[in-house]
C-alpha cells in the first residue's frame, strides 16, 4: 500500500487520482468559500467523505462488470431529501453521480415489494402529521436540499440544532451545515404504496452495500469512513 492508493478492492489497490481530482475541483469551484479550512479536522473529514464516495462508485463499477449490467446514462440523477437521508450522504452522492451505482441499485432492489401491513402502518403514522419548517442544508460536495428536521437521523438533527447557521457538523456518518429555515408546503396524502416501496428498496440497497463494502473494500489510514469512531477526527462541536 502506498500514498497513491485510495483503498483496496478485493485486495487490489485503487489509485487515488479521482479522489485528488474531485478535491481539487471542490477547492477551486464556486462553493470553495463554504468548504472547511485546509488542514483542519473538518477538511480531513471532507477528504474521507469524498474518498468513500469514490470507493462506492468503484465498487459498483466492478459489480456492473461482473454482472454485465447495462449503464443507462451518465447524466447525474437528483434524489429528494427523504431518499438522500435514507441512503446516507455518501451513498446518495455516489448514486447521483454514478450510472454504475444506479445500475446496481436497480438490479439489487428490483424485486422488493412492501407488505400490505407495512403500507397500512406508514399511512397510519403519517396521516395528518404537520410539518412546520424545512431546513436548507448543504453537503460537503456542495449539494443542497430542504429537509424536514423530524425525518433526519436523530444525531444529525440534534447536532444541527445546536450548531450556528452555516457551521459544519458530523454526526452518525453525516456531514452537513444548516443555513435557513423555510415554511413547509402542504400536500394531500397520496397512495403511500410507491413511497413505502421506494423506502424498502433503499433499505435493501443500504444493507447490500454495507455487506459489499465490508467484504470487498479495505480502507487506508486517513481515508477511513468519516463516521468511524476509531479515527481521530470523528467529533463535532456543539
Amino acid at each position: 500500500m502506498t500514498a497513491d492508493a485510495l483503498g483496496l478492492l478485493d485486495g487490489h489497490p485503487l489509485p487515488r487520482t479521482e479522489l485528488d481530482r474531485r478535491l481539487a475541483a471542490l477547492r477551486s469551484g464556486p462553493r470553495a468559500a463554504a468548504l472547511p479550512r485546509p488542514g483542519s479536522s473538518e477538511d480531513r473529514q471532507l477528504t474521507r467523505w469524498v474518498a468513500q464516495v469514490v470507493l462506492t462508485e468503484e465498487l459498483c463499477a466492478a459489480v456492473c462488470t461482473e454482472r454485465g449490467l447495462p449503464l443507462a446514462t451518465d447524466t447525474p440523477a437528483r434524489l429528494d431529501q427523504q431518499a438522500a437521508v435514507e441512503l446516507g450522504s455518501i451513498t446518495a452522492a455516489a448514486y447521483e453521480d454514478s450510472a454504475a451505482v444506479r445500475a446496481v441499485y436497480e438490479a439489487v432492489t428490483a424485486d422488493v415489494r412492501p407488505r400490505p401491513d407495512e403500507v397500512a402502518h406508514y399511512r397510519a403514522m403519517t396521516a395528518g402529521r404537520p410539518t412546520a419548517v424545512l431546513w436548507h442544508l448543504t453537503l460537503p460536495d456542495g449539494g443542497t436540499f430542504e429537509a424536514d428536521p423530524e425525518t433526519l437521523p436523530l444525531a444529525l438533527a440534534a447536532a444541527l440544532r445546536a450548531a450556528a447557521p452555516g457551521e459544519w457538523v458530523t454526526a452518525g456518518g453525516w456531514t452537513a451545515a444548516r443555513h435557513t429555515e423555510l415554511p413547509a408546503p402542504t400536500h394531500p396524502d397520496p397512495d403511500p404504496t410507491p413511497t413505502v416501496r421506494a423506502a424498502a428498496r433503499r433499505a435493501t440497497f443500504v444493507r447490500w452495500l454495507d455487506h459489499a463494502r465490508a467484504t470487498r473494500l479495505t480502507l487506508l489510514p486517513g481515508l477511513e469512513h468519516p463516521g468511524d469512531p476509531a479515527q481521530p477526527d470523528n467529533h463535532h462541536r456543539h
